[in-house]
């Protein structure tokens, strides 16, 4: 329930927006004119630019952290278009996700201007987050094949052993003669963790 103040004096929500562009070559005057045309007023300062390539993950990108920072509850992010706020479809379902959690709206102009947390929004983001399962599922399958192909071409897969059969033989000796794990890395210049395991007998 709000309190006596905010009933009496209602917090107004503010406005942001993040306009971005992948070269320096270009500008984001365009995106800014549009949010105006609109109807949505925005101080300058809730204005966030940034330059960097739209494949970029959204957590990647320093400018919209800086945004999140300023944001709270209540507060309306409006965006040109949806790969404003992700790279790919799931990183944009997890962005809205995220922003819903926080309370804050998301407006997409290239969706009509709809707000993304609000029933019809989730009726698109019902649509997005379909296509990011599809990538998942995708991406998976493509791992999946090409671990296949490439163990079935002799390709050794995992992480490389640091030592050799003979040479771990070699350093449970020096181990069970009473050198030190120290001494041991040294001698095969190799970390201590890694001479630790083969005495624990933790497989490389």
């Amino acid at each position: 329930m709000n309190s006596l103040y905010e009933r009496i004096y209602p917090i107004m929500p503010r406005n942001f927006s993040y306009v971005r562009v992948s070269t320096i070559e270009q500008n984001v005057d365009n995106q800014i004119k549009e949010i105006e045309s609109a109807g949505f007023i925005i101080e300058p300062h809730r204005i966030i630019k940034e330059t960097i390539s739209g494949s970029m993950p959204i957590a990647r990108r320093k400018g919209f952290m800086r945004l999140l920072d300023k944001m709270e509850a209540k507060d309306v992010l409006i965006v040109t278009k949806l790969d404003r706020l992700g790279r790919d479809a799931i990183d944009v379902s997890q962005t809205v996700a995220k922003l819903e959690k926080m309370k804050i709206r998301v407006h997409c102009l290239a969706l009509g201007g709809v707000d993304l947390t609000s029933s019809a929004g989730k009726m698109t983001m019902g649509i997005i987050n379909t296509v990011a399962q599809f990538e998942r599922d995708l991406l998976i399958e493509r791992t999946q094949s090409g671990l296949a192909r490439a163990k079935s071409n002799g390709a050794i897969l995992g992480r490389p052993k640091v030592l050799s059969e003979e040479q771990c033989s070699e350093a449970l000796n020096k181990i069970n003669d009473g050198n030190s794990v120290a001494s041991i890395a040294r001698y095969f210049h190799i970390s201590r963790q890694t001479i630790m395991r083969i005495r624990d007998c933790v497989p490389e």
